[in-house]
C-alpha cells in the first residue's frame, strides 16, 4: 500500500492508508456471491474479465482534487526567485499518464526511481529555457514510489536551473511538513493539493478541499501563508481515488466516464469491489450512488485499499468495477 492519504476519506491526517477488515471477496451487503445473484437484475454491466484495467473519468468531480503540486519553504522561495518557476515548469507538462508510466517503470519493470525520473525529465524537455538560480536545495520524498520519483524529477529540474539539488527521503506528513516549515532539512516537497489543504486546515468537521482545483487552491493559500509555506501551480497529474474496469468491460458497455456508466447500467447488474468502509464513505459507494445515480447489485469486500486483491478481482471478473488509485502503475497500457 502507498502512504499518501487515507483512501476514500474526506481528508488525510497522516500518510498511512487505511485498509479494511473482513474476508477478501466477501459480500459487504450480506447477499450471496454466486454469479446467479450477481446478474439477477440484468446482464448489461455484469463483470467482464480481462488483463488490462482502465479508470473511468470522474466527470462530476466526486473525488477531491489531489493534483500534484510543489510545496516550498516560503522564505527559500522568496530568496530564490528561480525556484518556483522551475517547479512550475514540471507542473505545466506532468500528466496522470506520466505518473502511471513512471510508477509502472519502478514497481513493475524494476527500474530505479532515479533513472525513471531522469528519463522523464529528458524526454519532456522541461528544462529548456529555465531561469537560473544557485545554492543548495534539498527535496524531500516520502517512502513510496511516486513520491520518490517526483522528488527526483524536481531535483533534476532544479539542478538544470543551476541549483545544487539533492533528494532526502523523509517520514510521515506530520514530520516532513514540520521540516519543510523550518526549511533546514528540506526546502521542497512534491505534495497533493486536496490532501495537504485538509491537513493544514486540520479540522475534520470543516471540509475546505473539493473536486474543484481552483477553489481548493484558493483555500490553500491562506493556510500556506500561515504555515510559512509557498505552493506552486498544480499539475494536471492527479493521484486520487478512482474506479477501474477492464478495458473489455469498457469496450463492451461503451463507456469512458462514470456518467456514461450510470446511463448504460440502469439494469442493476453492476458489482462494486473495494475495502470494507466503501459502503459507508462519501467518496465510495454512497458518492457513486448520490452523485452519479449508479445502482449496484452487490458490493464485494476486499481487504486491501486499491491493492492487488481488488485489482485481481476486477481482472478475474469477480466485480464490474473496483476502487483503485488513479496513478497506479497497474493501469499502464501494454
Amino acid at each position: 500500500m502507498r502512504a499518501r492519504s487515507s483512501i476514500i476519506a474526506p481528508l488525510a491526517l497522516a500518510v498511512a492508508l487505511t485498509a479494511a477488515c473482513g474476508e477478501s471477496g466477501s459480500s459487504g451487503t450480506g447477499g450471496s456471491t454466486d454469479s446467479d445473484t450477481t446478474q439477477a437484475s440484468g446482464e448489461t454491466c455484469a463483470p467482464v474479465p480481462g488483463d488490462q484495467l482502465v479508470v473511468l473519468e470522474d466527470d462530476k468531480a466526486l473525488q477531491n482534487a489531489d493534483n500534484v503540486i510543489p510545496a516550498v519553504h516560503a522564505a527559500t522561495a522568496e530568496a530564490q526567485p528561480a525556484l518556483l518557476p522551475a517547479l512550475n515548469a514540471v507542473s505545466a507538462v506532468l500528466t496522470t499518464e506520466d505518473l502511471v508510466n513512471m510508477n509502472a517503470a519502478v514497481d513493475v519493470e524494476r527500474q530505479s526511481a532515479q533513472d525513471v525520473a531522469a528519463a522523464w525529465v529528458e524526454e519532456s524537455g522541461v528544462t529548456e529555457g529555465l531561469e537560473q538560480g544557485s545554492g543548495a536545495i534539498a527535496v524531500g520524498g516520502a517512502g513510496f514510489t511516486e513520491s520518490v520519483v517526483l522528488a527526483n524529477v524536481y531535483a533534476n529540474v532544479l539542478t538544470a536551473a543551476g541549483f545544487d539539488a539533492t533528494v532526502r527521503e523523509v517520514g510521515s506528513r506530520e514530520l516532513y511538513l514540520e521540516a519543510l516549515k523550518a526549511g533546514t532539512e528540506i526546502q521542497v516537497f512534491p505534495e497533493y493539493l486536496a490532501t495537504v489543504t485538509e491537513f493544514l486546515e486540520g479540522d475534520e468537521a470543516n471540509q475546505v478541499a473539493s473536486g474543484d482545483v481552483d477553489a481548493t487552491l484558493e483555500a490553500l493559500q491562506p493556510l500556506a501563508a500561515e504555515a510559512g509555506l509557498a505552493f506552486g501551480e498544480p499539475a494536471d497529474a492527479v493521484d486520487q481515488n478512482a474506479f477501474a474496469v477492464t478495458t473489455a468491460f469498457a469496450e463492451q458497455v461503451g463507456v469512458t466516464t462514470l456518467s456514461e456508466l450510470a446511463e448504460a447500467c440502469d439494469d442493476g447488474s453492476l458489482v462494486l469491489g473495494g475495502p470494507a468502509e466503501c459502503p459507508e464513505r462519501p467518496y465510495c459507494q454512497p458518492g457513486l450512488e448520490e452523485t452519479y445515480g449508479l445502482e449496484f447489485a452487490e458490493f464485494r469486500e476486499y481487504g486491501d485499499t486499491g491493492g492487488p486483491l481488488t485489482k485481481a478481482a476486477i481482472q478475474q471478473g469477480e466485480v464490474s468495477m473496483g476502487l483503485v488509485f488513479s496513478s497506479d502503475g497497474a493501469l499502464a497500457q501494454d
